[in-house]
């Protein structure tokens, strides 16, 4: 057995082991409790209730984090990948994952931030251009209270408010006054101080304390929500006088609710995205359509999905390959109800997959599924929500 091979197992008994120990039997194999999941571009992470990361999808940039860029599976067309959950290895415990375009990064309880994957524009984190298949430290030294992958970059937030970048920085998301990558963090300029921070594909956007929303980066589609079309290498702040509770970057869009649970959205609308009935591009924050309040909403590459106070999920957008989750093919310029009567706590859209968990820890997803990125071991596409395999109860 390689020593790559018997890390991965060793990691792997590691987090198996209580569950084996508490069910009476060393043969069955326990049930994985998410605490929540994270979609991305062709793969999904997860942390469980006890800390322990796992991916699942496309590995060949070791963005499962399993110690390999082969995955235990090679799918469909060749591509390495998993298409159940995949332990990471390291023996790390982590408050929260995000799956980027081809990479991963979680923070610790403790701050540290972890990240493992491609590594093209530095999106790791950890000073060098090299890929890693396992968890990498970022450098630094900076103790974060949160992480947030995206295509080809990273961001995080300090308990203090200050938010950090480091990847790709070619529109200005790293939000640092440059175009300029980095292969470490970099300190946001602009002096805001922030409570979160979410990532896009080419943009980043920031909240306040204040529930003042700031973007930045590429902005071709309004995404930035500042009533232009002009890239911004520094955060701008989203006009309309609207205070968010919650803010999401998406591929080309982003979305927002406020403390009373009304949603609205900006940007890219070609398929409905914004979820206003219409299929016009929005450059400052337009109200969703539908008449439905959202506690949560999730930008994804083409579409947007939230969850109401009740743990009702909708989605809207491009639904090409099921990623509405309504049973069917149909765009959608409004919300609908996602199929299958499953209530959903958090719900993440990635670029064209969605996940969700259930308040009892069950993890569901729905879309493509050609590298097993619904981990629900097979590569078939779901119209509806599938549990992800070994989930529950």
């Amino acid at each position: 057995m390689s020593s790559v091979r018997l890390r991965h197992t060793l990691s792997a008994l590691v987090v198996w082991l209580p569950g084996i120990i508490d069910r009476g039997g060393p043969t069955q194999r326990p049930t994985l409790t998410f605490a929540a999941v994270h979609a991305d571009a062709v793969h999904t992470c997860g942390v469980t209730t006890v800390g322990a990361a796992f991916c699942w999808g496309a590995n060949g940039s070791g963005q499962l984090g399993d110690g390999t860029t082969t995955g235990p599976e090679t799918c469909a067309g060749g591509p390495p990948c998993s298409t159940t959950p995949a332990a990471v290895v390291g023996g790390l415990n982590f408050a929260a994952v995000s799956a980027g375009g081809a990479h991963t990064c979680g923070v610790t309880a403790a701050g540290a931030a972890y990240c493992w994957g491609s590594n093209n524009s530095g999106q790791l984190g950890d000073g060098t251009t090299t890929n890693r298949s396992s968890p990498m430290i970022v450098a630094g030294g900076v103790t974060f209270a949160a992480v947030r992958a995206g295509a080809t970059h990273t961001c995080g937030v300090t308990a203090a408010g200050a938010a950090y970048c480091w990847g790709a920085n070619g529109s200005g998301q790293l939000g640092d006054g440059t175009t300029t990558n980095r292969t470490r963090p970099t300190l946001v300029t602009g002096g805001v101080s922030f409570v979160s921070v979410s990532v896009g594909v080419g943009h980043s956007c920031g909240l306040t304390a204040t529930r003042a929303a700031y973007c930045w980066g590429a902005n071709g589609a309004g995404q930035l929500g500042d009533g232009t079309a002009t890239n911004r290498l520094s955060p701008v702040l989203v006009v309309g006088g609207v205070s968010f509770a919650v803010v999401s970057a998406g591929g080309f869009h982003t979305c927002g609710v406020t403390a009373a649970d009304v949603a609205y959205c900006w940007g890219h609308n070609q398929w409905g995205q914004l979820g206003d009935g219409t299929a016009m591009n929005r450059s400052t924050p337009v109200r969703v359509a539908g008449g439905v309040s959202l506690a949560a909403v999730s930008a994804g590459g083409f579409h947007t999905c939230g969850v109401t106070a009740a743990d009702a999920a909708y989605c809207w957008g491009h639904n090409d390959v099921g990623q509405l989750g309504d049973g069917t093919n149909t765009d959608r310029s409004s919300p609908v109800r996602v199929a299958g009567g499953v209530n959903f706590a958090p719900v993440s859209a990635g670029f064209d997959h969605t996940c969700g968990v259930t308040g009892a820890g069950a993890a569901y997803c729905w879309g493509p599924n050609f590298v097993g990125q619904l981990g629900d071991g097979t590569q078939t596409g779901r119209l509806t929500p599938v549990r992800v395999a070994g989930s529950g109860p």
